[in-house]
């Protein structure tokens, strides 16, 4: 299981070096294998370990392929996945194409989402922090069954 918010800069080259947290973790799932995509929704990159992908690669495949929102989603997610391998430093190079979706530059933040991270510029993750904690305070901010919910 992937948590926690982690403040990670980006070399020249775009490599990132994954928190010493998860490396032990990612090796022993999946040698390290990742996949990185684009995140349909929100402005960020979505990595995943590679049995967490082939598991939305198989949801995918099962969608009816001839309903034009499927074959969206497939071109967006299946044909911006890059597979990519930690190295002995435990770093990964996010590819241009990719961190130019993302607006990654200098300092980014690697955001743990249970099976899968977020790669997020840090100031887009800042400001969406922000802006998500506001909204719950709000009336109505907070669905109905969320509100008995223990934390």
């Amino acid at each position: 299981m992937f948590r926690g918010a982690n403040a990670i800069s980006l070399d020249a080259k775009g490599r990132l070096t994954m928190p010493s947290r998860y490396r032990d973790e990612l090796l022993e799932r999946c040698a390290g294998q990742l996949i990185v995509t684009i995140d349909a929704i929100d402005t960020c990159l979505c990595v995943y370990p590679l049995p967490e992908w082939e598991i939305i690669e198989s949801k995918l495949r099962e969608l009816p392929s001839l309903r034009e929102e499927t074959r969206r989603l497939q071109r967006l997610l299946i044909g911006n996945a890059v597979d990519l391998e930690l190295d002995g430093n435990g770093r990964f190079l996010v590819p241009p194409r990719l961190r130019d979706y993302a607006r990654l530059d200098k300092r980014a933040v690697l955001v743990g989402q249970l099976n899968k991270f977020q790669l997020w510029d840090e100031g887009a993750w800042n400001g969406l922090c922000e802006s998500d904690l506001k909204a719950i305070k709000e009336p109505g901010g907070l669905p109905e069954e969320l509100r008995d919910l223990i934390l």
